[in-house]
């Protein structure tokens, strides 16, 4: 990682700590991953050669720039759709800033319309870092976009375990779906697609 790049991770964990403790309505909140989630997306992209990733939920940008570090190392491209204008701006200029903007395609919209639209078999792996409360109405369009031997992550499976249950459930039971929860972070949940 180059010092520019890990500089300003460093200012996003710094300025995401404060702004998030010091009382700040929930839309403006950024509620980032933590450091060893993004270590451990870097690593997961890398291990499964995933040149096509989707992003859900961008905030102000600081996982997304874990994804497309990795992505640029292997000659792929992240997408991420962010609805909330404010944290967008935020993250296009942190894109900016970080020297990776080319690697990453920013979508400002809902997620429930622009999920139903893409491509079928477009990505290599998803990861979820949204409203939790959508993920089992978009599954049907997540699973349809994911790639057969394509992986889908998502954040806050053991610190949000109840808003969570509904959804892990459902991918668990899904034949075609094997599927882990890993300690790392707030707990991540790892469903990969079965290859044919």
């Amino acid at each position: 990682m180059d010092n520019t790049l890990a500089a300003l991770k460093a200012e996003l964990e710094d300025y995401g700590k404060q702004n998030d403790s010091a009382g700040t309505a929930r839309d403006r909140r950024m509620l980032n991953i933590t450091r060893d989630t993004g270590e451990f997306l870097s690593v997961l992209v890398r291990a499964a050669a995933a040149r096509s990733i989707l992003e859900v939920g961008t905030s102000n940008g600081y996982s997304t720039l874990w994804l497309a570090e990795s992505a640029k190392a292997i000659g792929g491209r992240v997408t991420t759709i962010e609805l909330s204008e404010y944290k967008a701006g935020l993250a296009s200029a942190n894109f900016h800033r970080s020297g990776l903007a080319g690697f990453i395609d920013l979508v400002r919209n809902d997620a429930g319309r622009v999920l139903p639209l893409l491509e079928r078999d477009a990505f290599n792996l998803i990861f979820l870092d949204s409203d939790r409360s959508q993920y089992c109405v978009w599954w049907p369009s997540l699973r349809a976009i994911l790639r057969p031997g394509g992986l889908v992550i998502a954040d806050n499976a053991i610190s949000h375990a109840d808003e969570m249950r509904s959804f892990i459930g459902e991918v668990t039971a899904d034949s075609q779906f094997t599927t882990s929860v890993v300690p790392v972070g707030n707990g991540e949940f790892l469903a990969v697609k079965a290859a044919a």
